[in-house]
């Protein structure tokens, strides 16, 4: 294939490999991937740390009583990482689902209708900019090579060879969860009572940051407003769980 020129003159674009870009452009195929992965991985953690901690400070405002804390700690903990993944295997399955659907579909039109398949992929690559005859020398070559990867990764945005695995889905979600709810329910229990929510509150922001500072650089964020996001937010449910629990366990008591 000759060098592609810029439309509306006869100047040859300079070629560009992946040693040329520049840090920080947009990312595709298995990076792309992995960041994805690793976004869901910090979201879960973040769940976990958020939604435990306001378990056991609700509960360490009811009782100081160390083993009914470890115990609703556990109960929650066991729930949320179940719950997530349970979620994640349902929601990722039914993405597989409908991305096989969609593959099969696109097979289909390309055993019966192979022309008019062609001049589609043609069609997307102009109005991706390139010329008419620069877009179907292309899509004529990716046609002849595979025909059903260029289509589901053009038009739909699917790589056939790696479809989500509901499993890997539900067990990272799993992991993350539970990553993230260890941090509040063990600086509540291995504390003394006196001091323990506090220590827990503190452990909390520290954690909190770390995920925060994480998802701001996996987004592309400026990291010091999703700190302060995940911080507020985390330290509100501590503070309303604990009042609700300090204030069942007066009347109980």
């Amino acid at each position: 294939m000759s060098t592609p020129t810029s439309a509306g003159s006869g100047t040859a674009m300079p070629k560009m490999d992946a040693s040329s870009r520049r840090p920080g452009e947009a990312v595709t195929g298995s990076r792309a991937g992995l960041l994805n992965k690793l976004r869901a991985a910090v979201l879960g953690a973040n769940d976990g740390i958020v939604s435990i901690a306001g378990m056991v400070m609700g509960v360490a405002g009811a009782t100081t009583d160390s083993m009914a804390i470890l115990i609703a700690g556990i109960a929650g903990l066991t729930a949320g990482a179940l719950s997530m993944a349970v979620g994640e295997y349902v929601s990722v399955s039914a993405q597989r689902d409908s991305e096989r659907a969609l593959l099969a579909k696109e097979r289909w039109e390309l055993e019966t209708m192979p022309e008019a398949e062609l001049a589609e992929l043609a069609g997307l690559y102009r109005e991706k900019g390139l010329t008419p005859a620069l877009a179907l020398e292309v899509a004529t070559q990716l046609h002849a090579h595979d025909a059903l990867a260029a289509h589901a990764e053009t038009e739909l945005g699917i790589d056939p060879d790696d479809l989500v695995s509901p499993w890997a889905a539900a067990w990272s979600s799993m992991a993350a969860f539970t990553a993230g709810a260890l941090v509040p329910l063990l600086a509540m229990v291995l504390t003394p009572p006196a001091l323990r929510v506090a220590a827990t509150a503190a452990a909390v922001v520290l954690a909190l940051t770390l995920t925060g500072y994480l998802s701001a650089k996996v987004g592309r964020a400026k990291p010091a407003a999703a700190v302060a996001r995940v911080i507020t937010g985390g330290l509100v449910a501590m503070a309303i769980t604990y009042g609700i629990g300090a204030l069942v366990g007066t009347q109980i008591g």
